[in-house]
């Protein structure tokens, strides 16, 4: 017989993993576990493995099927508001505001933490708790974008559709449609996919810039043009020695 282990969750992008048996394999008993995912029993499966790399979960059940996983941080900003709000903690705080009867007497300013990443946003300026708590989100949105790396592959390297989007249409890669800029919602994906190659090529602007199909002057103009890249981008250059972007 197997040996049965404690079981154990993993926390993801898309939700938590309960493992609640896996048994060691033996001559007698082949690998197997019984599982759920986003509150959904997974059948029993013959095997499975645990990605570090692409933090992704391949399970194979018993019928021979697989089901893969993929937890991927870029997820995180894939996710629907009320999705994403699953995976924070909210709490709300008194701040000062306006003078006499006016003052704001109610907790209404709201702080997230995104518990898979221990990152914060907050947002104050309202009266309104509803609408703090919307502007917290997509503050949060973007710092997720900032601050959240996926591992880019530079050999035969090409741009995923969230970064052609905010590309200039100087690009040589980018086939046709309007580029997106710093105010539409899907902003924070390209941004996110650009920072993953300007990390992946240590701050290199130029490098990046001819892997996009860019020059260098086109592309510092797109990273000048939003305040949370620029800063995320002379962030990383400052770290390798490298002058700001201006």
């Amino acid at each position: 017989m197997g040996v049965q282990l404690l079981w154990r969750s993993l926390s993801s992008g898309r939700g938590i993993l309960n493992i609640s048996r896996i048994l060691v394999p033996t001559s007698e008993c082949p690998c197997s576990l019984q599982a759920t995912w986003r509150g959904e029993k997974i059948k029993r499966a013959h095997s499975f493995s645990w990605n570090m790399r692409n933090r992704s979960l391949n399970i194979t059940t018993a019928s021979g099927s697989k089901d893969q996983s993929s937890i991927s941080s870029r997820n995180y900003l894939e996710l629907a508001d009320e999705e994403l709000m699953k995976q924070c903690e909210m709490s709300t705080f008194r701040t000062s505001g306006p003078g006499g009867q006016h003052r704001n007497k109610r907790d209404s300013a709201v702080r997230l933490k995104h518990l898979p990443t221990g990152i914060t946003a907050q947002a104050s300026e309202d009266r309104s708790q509803h609408k703090n708590r919307a502007s917290a989100l997509s503050r949060l949105r973007t710092r997720l974008a900032r601050k959240v790396r996926n591992t880019v592959e530079l050999d035969a390297y090409s741009p995923p559709p969230e970064l052609l989007q905010i590309l200039p249409a100087k690009s040589t890669l980018k086939d046709s449609g309007p580029q997106i800029g710093p105010n539409n919602p899907k902003f924070n994906a390209g941004m996110q996919a650009l920072l993953d190659l300007l990390y992946a090529v240590e701050g290199s602007v130029s490098d990046a810039a001819s892997m996009l199909g860019l020059s260098t002057g086109a592309l510092s103009r797109l990273i000048l043009s939003d305040d949370s890249l620029r800063m995320e981008v002379n962030e990383l250059r400052a770290s390798k020695g490298m002058k700001p972007l201006k």
